[in-house]
């Protein structure tokens, strides 16, 4: 950030915001790809509160290099659902979705404040939690989660409301969710996909998938089959 001049680096996190008018310069030590997809908010709203009445003081600026928000989250994602497979009145649906993101990203940088004054979890704790499901075969106990950080389960669980929103459990079961997705996308069976996040049985894990997403992990595949036929079709007329 040129506010901190070029001696200070920050570790990135997967969602980052760039305020107006602050370039950012990026290094990494591999020598790997470094891909990225970006999202521009140029609406009135975003320029009137993130490039000019909110004030970005330092606790700001590390909090938008590693944004937190569960609620942004969930928004990103539907934004790159509807990129995907756009259909009749995306572009209002798209719009509605940005002035979402932009009010949670206010939001979210308002209430930045320090770990100790709002009682949240520090940005390294939340990235300890998010690393570690990643790997859901087996999903994490809120004492297995307290230790990583090196907190009480107590704290735990009051800090995570705090920084996130919603409970531990919630958090959870919705990552534990979106990897069912992923699964089901590419996995045939239902059954190998229970299997493989740890559900006691096939229904189950038909019932927390419909639960949390509203259709059964068989609907759920359907309408990837017919979205895969639309775009098969789209590319066939377009040839």
């Amino acid at each position: 950030m040129e506010k901190w001049g070029g001696n200070r680096f920050e570790k990135l996190g997967d969602i980052v915001l760039v305020p107006p008018g602050q370039p950012l310069a990026v290094r990494w030590d591999s020598g790997g790809i470094q891909s990225s997809i970006r999202c521009e908010l140029r609406g009135r709203l975003a320029l009137q509160r993130l490039g000019g009445t909110l004030e970005w003081t330092d606790p700001r600026l590390r909090a938008a290099l590693d944004v937190s928000s569960h609620t942004v989250r969930l928004l990103l994602r539907r934004l790159a659902e509807e990129a995907r497979s756009p259909r009749r009145d995306s572009k209002l649906l798209v719009e509605s979705i940005a002035t979402q993101l932009t009010i949670e990203l206010c939001r979210y940088l308002e209430s930045v404040q320090d770990e100790h004054v709002n009682g949240g979890l520090a940005a390294w704790r939340l990235r300890l939690i998010d690393e570690r499901l990643q790997h859901l075969a087996v999903p994490p106990t809120l004492v297995e989660l307290a230790e990583l950080c090196s907190i009480s389960v107590r704290q735990l669980t009051r800090g995570f409301l705090k920084s996130h929103g919603c409970t531990l459990g919630h958090y959870v079961q919705h990552h534990r969710m979106e990897a069912a997705k992923k699964l089901l996308w590419t996995e045939g069976s239902i059954k190998a996909v229970a299997m493989a996040l740890d559900f006691s049985s096939t229904s189950s894990f038909a019932y927390a998938f419909r639960r949390s997403t509203g259709i059964t992990p068989r609907q759920f595949q359907q309408r990837v089959l017919r979205s895969n036929e639309i775009e098969v079709r789209r590319s066939s007329s377009s040839l």
